[in-house]
């Protein structure tokens, strides 16, 4: 699953790399700035140009902070679901409520120790695979009553008044025509016929064959 660090120190992108790395996290992807990831994220796009899972973003940075970069990516409909943790200094701890209000999911504390880390990066991916499960779960649901909502409006129903012969049983059909019973079913629902005898017909039809 990939993880997407947004931190302007290389030294703390090089050491949050190093962490999840040999902990089998791949791929890791960086960004120095929010506008970098801005652009990594397709942040005007329908989907993000990278599958992204998870995103490690650094609260201090010029320009964009980490908190107003947190804020954007929460706006895009195509991003939502994807877990922000912030990392933050110890001095920076005034600013994690403004952060969960922005739509953080956590964060954690520098200097950076590797337990910490890799917990809070394990929950936050589990997390996302439980997203992931449940909007395609969400979509298979869709599809199904859509194919139900198509096949229900496909299947032909007789309803209403319907002309028939009091005694051939024929019955007159919207173009005035006269149709056998089957043929006029036939067309006007899914029914199928198989032809056979009932025992009042057998004895008229054939008396002398026929036995009680």
């Amino acid at each position: 699953m990939a993880i997407l660090i947004v931190d302007d120190s290389t030294d703390q992108f090089a050491l949050l790399r190093s962490l999840l790395t040999k902990a089998g996290h791949n791929p890791i992807l960086g960004a120095e700035s929010a506008k970098a990831a801005f652009s990594i994220l397709n942040l005007d796009g329908t989907q993000a140009s990278t599958d992204i899972d998870l995103i490690l973003m650094d609260v201090l940075m010029p320009e964009i902070d980490g908190v107003q970069a947190c804020r954007t990516i929460r706006q895009q409909a195509h991003l939502r679901d994807i877990p922000i943790i912030m990392v933050t200094a110890k001095n920076d701890l005034d600013n994690l409520h403004e952060a969960f209000s922005a739509g953080a999911m956590d964060y954690i504390n520098k200097p950076v120790k590797s337990i910490e880390l890799l917990a809070r990066v394990a929950s936050a991916l589990t997390l996302k695979k439980e997203i992931d499960c449940r909007k395609l779960r969400e979509m298979e649901l869709r599809r199904s009553n859509d194919e139900l909502q198509q096949a229900l409006r496909e299947v032909k129903v007789l309803r209403g008044l319907i002309p028939i012969c009091a005694s051939c049983k024929k019955i007159r059909n919207d173009g005035g025509f006269w149709q056998q019973l089957e043929e006029y079913i036939g067309e006007h629902s899914e029914a199928e016929f198989s032809h056979g005898l009932c025992q009042p017909c057998l004895k008229k039809l054939y008396p002398g064959v026929y036995q009680d």
